[in-house]
């Protein structure tokens, strides 16, 4: 018998859910942005730092007019071709959703008023600190979701999906150092210090909202696993399935058992897609498994 979870209605209502949650969470960052760092005359890293890179030195070395911050612009249309070439790389779903909040996160960054100064203007170390924690609870929360903001986390799982023994940390490293190095060129060096310290402030919150590397391994009992189910598994998480069939001590039942290792940021999406099907599967999750092999590492 059908419950209610399995119906197309809830299965939308808990989508439409997660993707509002999504959104917050890059409302946050965009606040972050503008209230506190863009003020402040810092700088962020990875694409949204070049972006802000960019924007200085059209605004200060090409007179381009400096009424509007053009940097949430330039995010946006960088994102354009990487969403294009990631298109068939990376679950539809997920790009679906990382595509509204990198547009909503473009949004808020052009709607919201930059202040003069910045909120906190006699204690820059606080507002870096305060601002950090901000965007990566915002962060955090749009990678929760099972969304993203774009940039390089698109880029890290092409990346991967090309070269196994690349990782989403190793590829912002070298994007960052690579970045604060122009930075230190251009800029004097309490700016790089201070932004620096922003970017790890936000790293540590975004750990703490959400953990993206652990992995988790996955244990399915259900009775009504289909090639539905686990195509919709393929086609939108990319991870393997090992399945056989168990039977039930007390009831003498059979069932399909699927095991599955994913991260910990594919695990809601995982269970969305396992609750369609089966409302009443049995689910167990272990985290922090150690994988050795031939094991996709993503965002």
């Amino acid at each position: 018998m059908r419950t209610i979870l399995s119906t197309p209605k809830t299965e939308m209502i808990r989508r439409l859910r997660r993707l509002l949650w999504a959104l917050a969470g890059t409302s946050f960052a965009a606040l972050s942005l503008n209230l506190f760092i863009v003020p402040s005359g810092l700088y962020t890293g990875g694409i949204m730092g070049f972006c802000q890179l960019l924007r200085t030195l059209l605004v200060e070395y090409l007179n381009f007019p400096a009424h509007f911050d053009i940097a949430g612009i330039i995010y946006y249309i960088i994102n354009i071709p990487i969403f294009i070439i990631a298109y068939k790389q990376v679950g539809r779903w997920f790009l679906f959703k990382t595509l509204i909040c990198v547009t909503w996160y473009t949004i808020m960054i052009s709607v919201i008023p930059i202040p003069e100064t910045s909120l906190l203007p006699d204690d820059v170390l606080a507002t870096c600190i305060i601002a950090g924690i901000i965007t990566g609870f915002g962060t955090g929360t749009t990678l929760k979701m099972g969304s993203s903001g774009g940039g390089m986390d698109i880029v890290g799982i092409m990346l991967i999906k090309w070269k196994k023994d690349f990782s989403v940390g190793r590829i912002s490293l070298i994007v960052n150092l690579v970045l604060y190095s122009v930075f230190l060129l251009l800029f004097d060096v309490p700016t790089v210090i201070y932004s620096l310290i922003y970017s790890s402030a936000s790293s540590f919150a975004v750990d703490k909202v959400h953990t993206q590397n652990i992995n988790m391994e996955v244990n399915i009992i259900t009775k009504k696993c289909c090639p539905e189910m686990e195509n919709e598994i393929f086609n939108e998480l990319g991870r393997g399935i090992t399945k056989w069939t168990s039977m039930g001590a007390y009831t003498h039942e059979t069932s399909e058992v699927l095991y599955i290792l994913a991260s910990k940021y594919e695990v809601g999406h995982l269970k969305e897609i396992i609750r369609k099907y089966d409302p009443n599967a049995f689910i167990v999750v272990k985290e922090g498994v150690r994988v050795d092999g031939n094991y996709l590492v993503k965002l």
